[in-house]
């Protein structure tokens, strides 16, 4: 071999190496998979109608391989029986309207018999989503908050548990101010500090929206 072609032979096992170590690394899937949480504590059932219009609005997002699911928050949410309804879409445009019908369905029937309940387990109900997207293994995946965020366990309930949230994304939507934020705005803005340290800590990225204006921004793919 000529000495000449040893700058190319090099090139050409780096070349090598690269797309080998390229083809590797674990390939995202280009789905989406969104778990939304409903406060149904206290006077936030009133704001389910909002919720609603959220839900209608996600489901004309979401398309073929997508996963979608909406569950309460009550007094235990780390549990499969909050889930109001899950689906994942299939790839007939025609069975996935379907779907989404029956989902609307199931949502509208939740809303309209709806009763509130005396505690607020926010983090157990992060839980139960991360293992609902983990197990849909889709490659987006959102965490919408439908709720004012004050987190009120019963005695016992043990939530200090670190969230593992990498590439997820957590949204807080309508995050209404209670009537003691508004005699000590500081309260409110603590809670929403709390929860993005919360986020951030366990990986995820935190983000708040009060103006359903905005919804078209969180379900991109990135």
């Amino acid at each position: 071999m000529k000495i000449g072609h040893k700058p190319y032979l090099i090139f050409l096992v780096v070349a090598a190496f690269f797309l080998q170590s390229c083809s590797d690394e674990p390939q995202v899937p280009n789905t989406r998979g969104v778990y939304m949480l409903m406060d149904t504590s206290g006077t936030y059932t009133k704001e389910l109608k909002q919720a609603q219009r959220v839900i209608n609005y996600i489901l004309s997002e979401l398309g073929p391989g997508d996963s979608f699911a909406v569950a309460r928050v009550d007094t235990g949410s780390f549990s499969e029986k909050d889930i109001v309804a899950k689906v994942t879409f299939q790839d007939r445009p025609s069975m996935t309207n379907q779907q989404k019908r029956v989902f609307r369905q199931k949502i509208d029937k939740f809303i309209k018999g709806v009763k509130g309940s005396a505690y607020t387990d926010i983090t157990g109900g992060i839980l139960q989503g991360i293992e609902f997207l983990n197990e849909a293994e889709t490659g987006h995946n959102t965490i919408l908050i439908f709720s004012d965020l004050k987190e009120e366990l019963r005695k016992g309930y043990k939530r200090d548990i670190p969230l593992s949230l990498n590439r997820y994304s957590v949204v807080a939507l309508n995050v209404t101010k209670l009537r003691s934020d508004n005699i000590d705005p500081r309260e409110y803005l603590d809670r929403l500090e709390a929860w993005r340290l919360k986020v951030e800590s366990g990986g995820g990225e935190w983000r708040v929206i009060n103006d359903m204006a905005r919804l078209e921004k969180i379900l991109h793919r990135k």
